[in-house]
């Protein structure tokens, strides 16, 4: 390189380099998004064989699994509110999951996860207690109606109701979470919080599905779920938060109603419409102004 090529002082360099470190965890988040939501398109195909409720369980007696095996949490040196914190976790993490997949097994994927996200804009609204997530408020309702065919008419109701309880859930296991990742080191808490679900879901899969869980077709199935809605997303996720803020992450996250919306299009040829695509929009730009309104309250 010479010198007309070679960078100099005040030319900008820095400012590219923080770009490239922002793109690098921003590129992770986008990822596990991606791999969470096809990973769930894999679990809607899946259903069929294994019921919701299996798939369910198989997804988190895997995850669990690998989880352990990886990170091989310590089990002494916890006080009682550190269990008591992590089995709530893993309980919001069961009932997450239990909700959601009974909604994806009778409303489309993108519906689904844009009901589901509402929870997390709910508690993000609460928390920052201000006026204009009134705004924020209104523009999901209208996400919702248009999303609902103004009634739930277009739409399972049951479904529906599923969703927004997986959404409530949700909201749950962010607050859990982060008490977990308080008081354990790395991602021991996550891997204990997945065996409390796997416990707790085991019995209503073997109920709803009993040996079909252990058809080798079916395993290597849930085994693809579990790899792609938990362990690799959790892990990149991780990675991620490393090095990008809290308020970015979960703007970026806000996005997933759109790629469930896509996944749905592409894996399991669900139709999307004009109107749905609107109502998704609207939903991820409530989320995304909740968010950043809360930061802003928060930089005050």
């Amino acid at each position: 390189m010479d010198a007309a090529e070679s960078p100099g002082p005040g030319t900008g360099t820095g400012r590219g380099t923080r770009s490239r470190r922002t793109l690098g965890p921003v590129a992770l988040v986008v990822a596990g998004a991606l791999s969470v939501q096809f990973g769930a398109s894999i679990a809607v195909l899946l259903m069929p064989r294994a019921g919701a409720l299996g798939v369910v369980t198989l997804r988190l007696v895997l995850a669990a699994l690998v989880l352990l095996v990886v990170c091989r949490p310590k089990l002494r040196g916890h006080s009682r509110a550190d269990w008591g914190t992590v089995v709530a976790f893993g309980a919001a993490m069961a009932a997450m999951n239990v909700l959601f997949y009974q909604a994806v097994d009778r409303i489309p994927l993108g519906a689904a996860v844009t009901f589901e996200v509402l929870g997390p804009l709910a508690l993000s609204v609460i928390v920052s207690r201000r006026l204009v997530n009134l705004v924020w408020a209104g523009l999901a309702l209208g996400g919702v109606v248009l999303l609902s065919g103004g009634g739930f008419d277009r739409l399972d109701p049951v479904g529906a109701l599923f969703a927004l309880s997986a959404g409530a859930m949700w909201a749950a296991y962010i607050v859990f979470s982060a008490r977990t990742g308080r008081r354990f080191p790395q991602a021991d808490g996550l891997a204990l919080a997945m065996a409390v679900g796997a416990v707790l879901s085991l019995p209503l899969g073997i109920a709803e599905s009993g040996s079909t869980l252990l058809v080798p077709s079916t395993l290597g199935l849930g085994l693809a779920v579990a790899l792609m809605s938990s362990v690799l997303p959790y892990t990149l996720e991780l990675l991620a938060l490393r090095r990008l803020p809290a308020p970015t992450f979960a703007v970026l996250m806000s996005l997933e109603p759109a790629i469930a919306a896509t996944a749905g299009v592409l894996v399991l040829h669900q139709d999307l419409s004009m109107v749905d695509g609107l109502a998704i929009a609207l939903v991820i730009a409530a989320s995304m102004g909740a968010v950043r309104t809360q930061v802003a309250r928060k930089a005050q």
